[in-house]
This record gives structure tokens, C-alpha cells and sequence, in this order.
């Protein structure tokens, strides 16, 4: 009997994104219209699509054995759960997601203090709470079910939400107070399924793949075959990831040069590597690359 693990993968604005991330880890994910468990060919994984706000409290009842969800979510839920890996990736940038608190530009407020008995919404509940009580205040802080940002001033007085690039803030004249929160995606385990020897081998694996997938983002690989005698200025010439691997050839005057550099700086590199000697040269897309 096949083993099973139960994958939990984020649904909504992460799930393009979550995807195209398992591709190029090596895992190839269908959505079925209406259906909540994509396929996957991998007979050993289970995927149930579950918005990132469930996610810590799926995994850390038992009803998945891991997934993918934000560092918010974790501490929204005070779930416990076994953060495996950190995987910086959103919908929109590579760059962490912050959860602010924002008013209208004419508001009063001008500091968290200022925030005393007044109305806030937000989606983030738990965790709003608590960071005011941190800096002693007490507000009435209420879920709001979506576009946070359009409640001020008529709903709320001001709101705790989520932005990447600040636009929406901008476009709806608020102005930030302060930041609660950086957060990235994790990968989380449930804690008896990651103490299981199969299922923890199982995660372990994924994640490898998964971080492999990530750093071989916006990277390439560069070969070419460099005279010995121009071999200082080539290597001057790379910013290489690690040391570039160097291998003979059959003609003792000339050895392989093979490296791992930034997409965006090939074309300024090679006419260099080309002024400098450098002959053969071949660039080639990486799927993973495994530190």
C-alpha cells in the first residue's frame, strides 16, 4: 500500500504562483474546475487546496500532514506547527508582504496612541489585538471580510492590512501609521507527521526541491572555452555563484570554464568574456540549483 502525504496548498492569490514554483521543482500540479484536490504525479502526495488562513489550523490538527501558508497566518491562529523552511515568494514580488496600520491622509491620528477607543478593522484579528495591547491600547478591532482598505473613514477609523507595493494604500488616500508585520510563505509540518520517519523524509525532500527551484531563479549557466593564457582575465570578467569549475580539454592550451551567474548581467558579460579570449560560449536555463 502506497504511503500518503497529505499536502495542503495555498488557494487564491498564491496558487499561480505555488504552481508554477512545484513545476520547476519537478512536480507537475493540474486544477480541476471546481474540484479542491489537484492532481499530481507523484503517487505519494495528496493536495487539498485550502485558503492560507486555514492552513495552520489544518496542519496542526492532524487533518493535513503539512502545506503552505504564510508566517500572518501562523501567528493569527497561534498554531503549532513545525515551520520546515521559509519560501520567500508572492504573487507579486519576491519580496516580503508587510501588514501596516494605516489612516486617511486627513485623519488626526498620528500615532498608535492615538488609536484609544477608536474602530479598526482588519482580517488579521488576533494579532492586531495583540500588538496594540503590547503598546496599551485598547480599540474595537473588527474582522473585516475584504476590501480593508475602502472602510476608512466611514466604517473604521483606520485599518490593519496587507501590501506588497503600497498602490492600493496610495490609490485610496490612507497613509501609514506603522508596520506590524514582515511575512513570507513557510512551509509548516504537522508535528507527529513530522516526527514520522517516511513523512519527514517525504517533506524534507519537497522542500529541497522546492529551495532549489527558488535559487535557480533569475540564474543561468555560462560555459566556454578560455585559451590558459587568457584565463585571469575571464575570471576577472565573472561574478560566479561559487568558484567557476575549471576542466581540461584535449588541447592543452585551452581548459572549460563552467559557472552560474544573474540572468540580467549576461549580455553586458559575454562581449567581455569574448574581447578577453573566450570562445564557445554557451548559455543555458537552470531548472534547480541544490547549495
Amino acid at each position: 500500500m502506497t504511503q500518503l502525504l497529505r499536502l495542503g496548498l495555498p488557494a487564491g492569490s498564491l496558487q499561480d504562483a505555488t504552481a508554477d514554483l512545484f513545476r520547476k521543482a519537478g512536480y507537475k500540479i493540474t486544477f480541476a474546475s471546481r474540484s479542491y484536490y489537484p492532481a499530481v504525479d507523484d503517487p505519494e502526495l495528496h493536495c487539498t487546496l485550502i485558503r492560507a488562513q486555514e492552513m495552520p489550523r489544518y496542519v496542526q490538527d492532524g487533518s493535513l500532514d503539512c502545506g503552505l501558508t504564510g508566517y500572518d497566518w501562523i501567528l493569527e491562529n497561534e498554531a503549532k506547527v513545525v515551520e520546515v523552511a521559509e519560501l520567500v515568494f508572492s504573487k507579486v514580488s519576491k519580496r516580503p508582504v508587510k501588514w501596516i496600520l494605516a489612516v486617511p491622509n486627513d485623519s488626526p491620528i498620528q500615532s498608535v496612541k492615538d488609536l484609544q477607543g477608536k474602530r479598526i478593522a482588519t482580517e488579521v484579528v488576533g494579532l492586531t489585538r495583540r500588538w496594540l495591547a503590547q503598546h496599551g491600547v485598547e480599540a474595537h478591532v473588527e474582522f473585516s471580510w475584504g476590501a480593508t482598505e475602502v472602510k476608512p473613514p466611514r466604517l473604521a477609523d483606520a485599518i490593519v492590512d496587507v501590501t506588497e507595493t503600497g498602490s492600493s494604500l496610495k490609490a485610496n488616500n490612507l497613509r501609514v501609521i506603522a508596520e506590524l508585520l514582515q511575512s513570507t510563505t513557510r512551509f509548516i509540518a504537522n508535528p507527529a507527521a513530522y516526527k514520522d520517519p517516511w513523512k519527514k523524509q517525504k517533506i524534507d525532500d519537497l522542500v529541497l526541491m522546492l529551495q532549489g527551484a527558488m535559487a535557480a531563479e533569475g540564474k543561468v549557466g555560462l560555459m566556454m572555452n578560455v585559451p590558459k593564457d587568457a584565463l585571469p582575465a575571464v575570471l576577472k570578467i565573472l561574478p560566479a555563484l561559487q568558484n567557476p569549475t575549471i576542466s581540461s580539454l584535449s588541447d592543452e592550451k585551452w581548459v572549460a570554464v563552467n559557472t552560474i551567474l544573474d540572468e540580467n548581467i549576461v549580455r553586458h558579460i559575454i562581449p567581455l568574456l569574448v574581447q578577453s579570449g573566450a570562445r564557445g560560449i554557451v548559455e543555458y536555463p537552470l531548472n534547480k540549483i541544490i547549495a
